[in-house]
């Protein structure tokens, strides 16, 4: 009997969680109900799932409203008629104009208006709903006579008091205005809940061909959704059989090409996975995907392809990956089994300057009516909630501050913000509005218009009005087309080396790069800046407790870096056995044989696997099963009990001892939610290797990749000091040297108009445009002539010394600029069609420091270029040691003084402690602990030198300084300030890179809960 329910899917418009929906119909006697989003279809297929879990028959549909105003609603007679509103919902977003008052000529749609927007005549198919509260209408001859044609209108939009509020609340959220502006009309009536059917039925009871009516529409909408079936293109050529022959084709020719004619287990493996593919029907998949990595390779595009798909030794023969799972021993079955109920997917990245063609291929090659990005809801979020629902209440905007950037304790408390509190938390995870996922793509059989309608936003790719679950749970195997700076940093560096010194490197040939031997010692040393994952702090530390110097070491490490392993105490686990080999005992055989790599330890995801296969004798399909249930992605209880019970039977047969399995067992469940596919891991070293080789062979070239592509964890002034200390002569900006970004001639580094605070990106290449069209700039005033460039621009170049090529002082240049400028709009300027000779200006000689010069760069920079930090202290003293010592200073207490270049900040059991990176006056990095109780009294002041003291700790050949006192050393007055109060302010604007964490405090050493001796048995 309800047509016309809401779910929370209804954006700022209905409350009702859509799980919460359907327990409440049953409780209600509900037999079939219809969900009819506002302009979307988002929540229908989990609507269908779990209304045929209740035994309620679900009817599909959508209301569809236009500024607010509801026009029509649509009920799909079958799944021909759900496309048919997707498709009209489309052109409509498409086109961007407004949805009319009445709906087109559905063919297999029940369309159903409100009384208030009924038209004169009704087709066949067409009805009016009338609500309970409007029958006293029907007195009226004029609507007595259209009953034939009427429904039982019960909208359902909220289900209490409370939550009619929280409707009211959304409405003015969605209209940006106060909750007392909103007019009655333009929400919801107070009656659009769901009632009884009894009671609903009984306000109709002398209406019975409105009942007979309402029950016609349901008896006769058949909406049946295959959830079984692929929906993704089945076929790349034409056929399941010719895909297979071509997919077979080509992976026999690739395993040529990576394995040679004689390689019996490679071929072995190939053929396995070739005939599960096949079993699985996702022949096409793998086609499409190596079609996709075809084109790339045609542009000259490098990629990565990562995730579990890297398990597979097809996915290697057909290049779109670049790791051999033999090498690392990747079991198949952790991205594809015959029991692996959801779709795999392959992770795929490009340079975030290229990933733009790879899309307009796919969608060009496929079709717009094919291919869709995945759609995602953004959520009410903690800060945007306070300040959403704060509005509504009138709060001004100091008082919506306080509230978004605190914690609810520190709240002020009143009336008003209690309600805001209340009815905020209430929103918590509401979806607020849709966008666009990341990177999922959907290439589909039938038009994606068969499945959901689709919005156009501006970056000009469709999406779809469901998330990545929902298309995983209907048959959809989404396409990862993910973009990462770190290939554009790799790319962007063979370039540079083939134009600055002439040599052509092949990259993608990683032989050249893996485990090469200058690029090992670089890794075991931890000089790994601007490299890919690799160059944080922490992983740097990491990298040198472990003296990590070969790929596989570098594979482990990549993993256990992760959060989940190294909250769960597997890092410090790993870093202890791989340090002291002699001082643990693997705990049964199996672990040693299977797990000898890793000393035992589970890190990976696929460990979980090998235990469970070569322990416990489960089928390495089972063992999957086992470790997407234990790591939260398995959704079956049942499936998860039945694998268990099947690993203790099966470990009982083999002759284990009961116990000896339970703790196991154990160890299997206590860490398979924690561990990190091997895949990801081996495939983020390869970049990683990539990167490191270039750096540690051309490391100016790639130090200037890094700085044109927004650096990585750091910011750009630690990658400058990077190439300065690899040889470098970096230079401010000059308006005949420099581009937008950073410009490389030799080993001369010009910084880049876009490093200049303010620069606008269409300015800098308007200057660069010019300069290649009529020559470089003569003077000044040739300059200003030709540019159409503001004095406050003008002045910034001025103060970072990009007109040095005149010969004149700043001071001078800066006379010239205002007489020519002051008076002067950029946009009333015209180029004059014959230049005038510049008209000479005497001026007195003013001298400028090389200080002044500092100041003038860090506050246009944000960093010095003319001298360094330490040049411009007050002290000249630079510490009692540097960071060579360190290594045979070990329990001893140490004076430094150092530049700050990040923080982080990580809990601990006694309170938050931070993590210092610092460059001594020689340009070497160093690390600082600092616990809470030295932090009191001896905070962090922002960026800038300091004056450390503290004792050195060796921990596993990787020093670090555990700081108890620290200062910030003041910087000379600033000369280009008379004020004394504006001589130190240059200095705040030294920044630092900062950072947090917050995860739960790492487990200490007796907490790990991971023996390190046999069991006894």
């Amino acid at each position: 009997m309800y047509l016309n329910c809401h779910s929370f899917h209804s954006l700022r418009y209905g409350t009702i969680p859509l799980e919460e929906l359907i327990p409440q119909a049953v409780s209600c006697g509900v037999k079939a109900m219809a969900l009819t989003d506002i302009n979307t279809v988002s929540g229908i297929y989990d609507f269908i799932k779990n209304c045929e879990q209740a035994d309620i028959k679900p009817l599909v549909g959508m209301e569809f409203r236009s500024d607010y105003r509801l026009r029509f609603i649509g009920l799909a007679k079958n799944t021909s008629g759900l496309a048919e509103m997707n498709r009209y919902l489309t052109h409509h977003n498409f086109e961007k104009i407004p949805l009319p008052p009445f709906a087109p000529d559905f063919k297999d749609v029940f369309t159903i208006y409100p009384l208030e927007n009924s038209p004169d005549e009704l087709k066949e198919n067409e009805y009016i709903g009338i609500r309970p509260d409007q029958l006293q209408k029907l007195v009226l001859s004029a609507w007595r006579e259209r009953q034939h044609k009427m429904v039982i209108l019960q909208p359902v939009t909220f289900r209490s008091e409370e939550e009619h509020k929280l409707h009211r609340i959304l409405c003015a959220v969605d209209r940006n205005i106060v909750l007392t502006r909103l007019k009655e009309d333009d929400c919801c009536a107070i009656t659009d809940k769901m009632i009884p059917v009894e009671s609903l039925l009984a306000n109709y009871q002398h209406y019975p061909h409105i009942i007979s009516n309402t029950e016609k529409i349901i008896e006769d909408c058949h909406f049946v959704y295959d959830f079984e079936s692929p929906k993704n293109k089945k076929y790349y050529t034409s056929s399941r059989k010719s895909d297979m022959k071509l997919l077979c084709s080509l992976a026999r020719q690739g395993l040529v090409w990576r394995y040679g004619t004689k390689n019996i287990p490679a071929k072995e493996r190939m053929e396995k996975e070739l005939k599960v593919i096949d079993q699985l029907e996702f022949s096409g998949y793998f086609l499409i995907t190596a079609d996709i990595i075809r084109f790339s390779n045609s542009q000259g595009f490098l990629h990565i392809g990562r995730g579990s798909g890297a398990n597979s030794i097809v996915a290697y023969c057909l290049g779109i990956t670049d790791i051999c799972p033999l090498e690392l021993d990747l079991y198949f079955e952790r991205f594809l089994n015959v029991n692996r109920k959801s779709p795999p997917d392959f992770d795929i990245d490009w340079s975030w300057r290229d990933r733009d063609v790879i899309l307009e291929y796919i969608f060009n090659r496929y079709t717009y009516e094919h291919v869709a990005f995945c759609g995602t809801n953004v959520e009410f979020k903690y800060k945007s909630i306070f300040r959403e629902v704060g509005k509504v209440f009138g709060l001004p905007k100091e008082e919506l501050d306080m509230l978004a950037k605190n914690p609810m304790k520190f709240h002020t408390t009143n009336d008003v913000v209690r309600e805001v509190q209340h009815y905020g938390m209430m929103l918590e995870k509401y979806p607020n509005q849709r966008s666009m996922h990341s990177c999922g793509v959907l290439i589909s059989e039938e038009p994606i218009t068969n499945y959901t309608p689709l919005e156009m936003p501006p970056k000009g790719f469709p999406i779809a009005l469901f998330d990545m679950h929902v298309a995983e749970s209907i048959g959809f195997e989404k396409f990862d087309i993910l973009s990462q700076r770190g290939i554009a940093t790799i790319d962007e560096s063979v370039r540079l080396i083939e134009r600055n010194r002439g040599i052509r490197i092949n990259i993608r040939d990683t032989s050249i790069s893996k485990n090469e031997h200058a690029a090992n010692g670089y890794l075991a040393q931890g000089k790994t800046i601007g490299c890919f994952y690799i160059e944080s702090p922490a992983m740097r530390g990491l990298l040198r407790r472990l003296k990590c110097d070969n790929y596989k070491t570098l594979v482990a490490a990549s993993s256990i870096i992760r959060p989940g392993v190294a909250q769960s105490g597997m890092m410090k686990e790993y870093i202890f056995r791989h340090n002291h080999p002699s001082k643990f005992e693997y705990f049964h055989p199996v672990f040693q044989e299977q797990l000898g790599e890793t000393y035992g330890i589970m890190v990976y995801q696929e460990d979980v696997i090998k235990i469970a296969l070569h322990y416990g004798g489960l089928p390495a399909a089972d063992g999957d099963v086992l470790r997407r249930a234990m790591s939260g992605k398995g959704r079956s209880k049942s499936a998860l009990q039945k694998v268990k019970d099947n690993f203790f039977a099966c470990a009982a047969q083999k002759g284990h001892p009961a116990a000896l399995s339970e703790e196991i067992y154990r160890q299997i469940e206590s860490f398979a939610g924690y561990s990190f596919c091997k895949a990801h891991s081996a495939s983020y070293a390869v970049e990683s290797y990539q990167s490191l080789y270039l750096k540690v062979h051309f490391p100016i070239e790639f130090m200037v990749a890094a700085i044109n592509n927004e650096g990585g964890f750091y910011r750009i002034e630690v990658y400058i000091h990077e190439a300065r200390m690899a040889g470098a002569v970096i230079h401010n900006p000059c308006v005949n040297s420099s581009l937008p970004s950073a410009a490389l001639y030799g080993s001369d580094l010009y910084l880049g108009f876009m490093h200049i605070k303010g620069m606008k990106i269409e300015m800098a290449q308007f200057i660069v445009t010019d300069r290649k069209r009529a020559g470089e700039y003569r003077s000044l005033e040739d300059f200003i002539n030709r540019v159409p460039m503001g004095i406050e621009s003008v002045k910034s170049l001025i103060f970072t010394g990009a007109f040095r090529f005149t010969g004149k002082g700043k001071n001078q240049l800066l006379v010239i600029a205002s007489i020519l400028l002051n008076k002067v709009k950029p946009e009333n300027r015209a180029p004059m069609l014959i230049q005038e000779p510049a008209r000479e200006y005497k001026l007195p000689t003013l001298e400028r420091s090389i200080f002044e010069d500092a100041f003038d760069e860090i506050e246009l920079l944000s960093f010095p270029v003319s001298c360094t930090v330490f040049d411009l202290l007050q002290t000249t003293h630079r510490g009692d040691i540097k960071v060579r010592d360190l290594p045979s200073c070990h329990k001893k207490q140490v004076r430094m003084l150092a530049y700050l270049v990040s923080t982080k900040q990580v809990p601990t059991k006694r309170g938050n402690m931070y993590f210092g990176t610092w460059i001594d006056n020689e340009g070497a990095y160093f690390d600082t602990a600092h616990f809470p109780d030295s932090l009191a009294s001896y905070p962090f002041q922002g960026g800038g030198c300091y004056l450390l003291r503290g004792i050195v700790e060796i921990d596993y050949h990787f020093p670090t300084i555990t700081i108890h006192k620290m200062a910030k050393m003041p910087f000379m007055k600033d000369p280009r300030y008379m004020d004394a109060k504006d001589q130190y302010k240059t200095q705040a604007l030294i920044r630092e890179d900062v950072s947090t964490t917050e995860r739960q405090p790492y487990p200490q050493e007796h907490e790990i809960n991971l023996p390190r001796h046999k069991m006894k048995t």
